[in-house]
């Protein structure tokens, strides 16, 4: 058994392109129209093109209990994925640089280094070094 599909919930799926491809460098996989101006849009790793899948996900706007508790993590300023990076410092400072907003500066914690970044589509992903 294998990951090869993590889904995101996303408020708008354009604007979550933008952002996770633009700012984060993910690659658009696939992008198949669903109905309804729904998408199957995935993305994947520029460093790991065969990898796991990043599935943008409309949830929110369809099942209102993923609003919710999309909404109930964000208030509680918990990430909803993490992404592990090579150097935490050096890109909070790219991503800052491009106008992304962090709730939490790169922090040590034990045997990692990370940050908290706000995805503009509801949610804040977690970027983990490992020292």
């Amino acid at each position: 058994m294998k990951v090869t599909l993590i889904s995101i919930p996303v408020r708008d799926q354009e604007e979550a392109l933008k952002f996770y491809t633009e700012k984060l460098g993910f690659l658009k996989k696939k992008d198949e129209p669903l109905g309804g101006g729904n998408r199957w849009l995935t993305l994947v790793s520029k460093d790991w093109p065969d990898g796991p899948e990043l599935l943008l996900e409309p949830a929110p706007n369809h099942f209102e209990p993923s609003k919710v508790y999309q909404n109930a993590l964000k208030e509680a300023g918990i990430p909803w994925t993490q992404f592990d990076v090579d150097n935490v410092d050096s890109e909070y400072e790219r991503l800052k640089d491009l106008g992304v907003e962090f709730s939490v500066k790169p922090t040590e914690a034990g045997t990692v280094k990370y940050a908290i970044l706000n995805d503009t589509c509801g949610n804040y992903i977690q970027l983990v070094q490992y020292l």
